[in-house]
C-alpha cells in the first residue's frame, strides 16, 4: 500500500508540474514543463547528495575514526544484503540522522555527534537500520525527485504569475486583465502550496515504510522505538542551525530537525511520534518480544558514548574524531 500511495502521490506531482506548464503555454509549455523537470532531476540525480554532505558540513569516517558506527553499519548492510554505504558524522548536537544517494550502490548515511553522544548503541542500530531501509526502499531516490518537481513547480507558478500581472494573456487585451491577474496571484499561492502538501505526503508515507523495514533490519523494534522516543524529545530542546537555514531538507531526517511540534497532519513532513512508536511496538508484540524497563533505564542513565570504551572511539570520554 505505501509503494501504491507513493506512486499516486508522485503522479499527482507530475500532473500539477504539467498542468502549470499547459496553463502557461498551451502543450508547448507542458512539454517546456516536463524537459525542465527532467533537467532538475538529472541535475539532483548526480549531484544531491553531495550538496546536502556539504551544506550539513559531513566529515566521512571509516574504521578507524568511528569503529563503532562503522562496524554497526557494516553489520545492518550485511544481515539486509546491502552494499556498504559511505559514513558519514556531522558535528551537531541534536541528536538525528539521515540517508542520500541515487541508489543503494551510490549511498551515504550520516549521523549527528549528538545521536553518538546521547543513544545506546542498540538505539543506534535501530537508527541506522531506518536510514539503510530508507537505501534498500530507494526512498532516497524518491524524495530527491519529489524535492525537484516540487521547486519546478515554484518556478512555473511564479513565471505563470508574473506573466498573468504583466499582460502575458490573449483574455488581458480582451478586457479580462483582472481575472488574469488574480489567476496568476491565486497560482503563485496554490500551487506551490499544493505541491509542499503532496511531498510531505510522500515523506510520511515513507517514513512509516523505513520504520517498518529497518526494524526487521536491525532485528528488534523496541531498539528503534526508544530511539525516537528519546530523539523525539532532544530535537525539539535542542537546535539544528544548519537545518534552520535549510528547511527543504528537513524531511531527510529521521524526526523533524526544525523548531516546532511534530504531528500526524497535512503540514508535517514526518509522521506523529506516537505513531510510529505504536506501530513499532505492535510489531514488537506480534514476535513476542516485550518491553525491556530494567534496561531502558539503563541505556538512559548515561549516554553510551561517554561510558567507558565506547564503541563510538577509544577508552573513556568522547574521542575526538574528524568532526572537532
Amino acid at each position: 500500500m505505501s509503494y501504491a500511495r507513493t506512486a499516486i502521490l508522485l503522479a499527482a506531482l507530475t500532473g500539477l508540474l504539467v498542468a502549470i506548464g499547459g496553463l502557461i503555454g498551451g502543450q508547448g509549455g507542458m512539454l517546456i514543463a516536463l524537459l525542465m523537470a527532467g533537467a532538475m532531476n538529472a541535475f539532483a540525480w548526480w549531484n544531491s547528495d553531495k550538496m546536502v554532505l556539504s551544506m550539513y558540513g559531513a566529515q566521512q569516517v571509516d574504521r578507524h575514526s568511528a569503529p563503532g558506527l562503522v562496524a554497526i553499519v557494516e553489520r545492518l548492510t550485511a544481515r539486509a544484503g546491502m552494499p556498504m554505504p559511505k559514513v558519514f558524522i556531522i558535528d551537531n548536537d541534536q541528536p538525528n540522522a539521515f540517508a542520500t544517494g541515487r541508489s543503494p550502490e551510490h549511498a551515504s548515511v550520516a549521523a549527528t555527534t549528538g545521536l553518538l553522544d546521547r543513544l545506546s548503541p542498540e538505539e543506534v542500530e535501530g537508527v541506522m537500520a531506518h536510514e539503510l531501509a530508507h537505501v534498500a526502499n530507494r526512498d532516497t531516490l524518491v524524495m530527491t525527485i519529489t524535492a525537484t518537481i516540487a521547486g519546478a513547480i515554484g518556478m512555473l507558478a511564479n513565471m505563470f504569475a508574473f506573466s498573468s500581472m504583466f499582460g502575458g494573456h490573449r483574455e488581458d487585451e480582451e478586457g479580462g486583465g483582472g481575472l488574469g491577474l488574480i489567476g496568476g496571484i491565486v497560482m503563485m499561492v496554490l500551487a506551490p502550496l499544493a505541491a509542499s502538501l503532496v511531498q510531505m505526503a510522500i515523506s510520511r508515507t515513507r517514513e512509516y515504510a523505513a520504520d517498518a523495514e529497518g526494524a526487521r533490519i536491525c532485528g528488534n523494534p523496541l531498539w528503534l522505538a526508544s530511539a525516537l522516543d528519546r530523539l523525539e524529545q532532544a530535537a525539539h530542546a535542542i537546535p539544528n542551525p544548519a537545518a534552520e537555514r535549510n528547511p527543504a531538507t528537513a524531511h531527510l531526517f529521521i524526526v523533524n530537525p526544525l523548531a516546532g511540534k511534530g504531528m500526524d497532519n497535512l503540514f508535517s513532513t514526518h509522521p506523529s511520534m506516537d505513531n510510529r512508536i505504536a506501530a513499532l511496538r505492535a510489531m514488537a508484540a506480534e514476535a513476542g518480544m516485550t518491553w525491556d524497563v530494567r534496561a531502558n533505564a539503563t541505556t538512559a542513565t548515561a549516554p553510551a558514548a561517554r561510558q567507558a570504551g565506547s564503541p563510538w572511539g577509544g577508552a573513556g570520554g568522547r574521542r575526538k574524531g574528524p568532526w572537532g
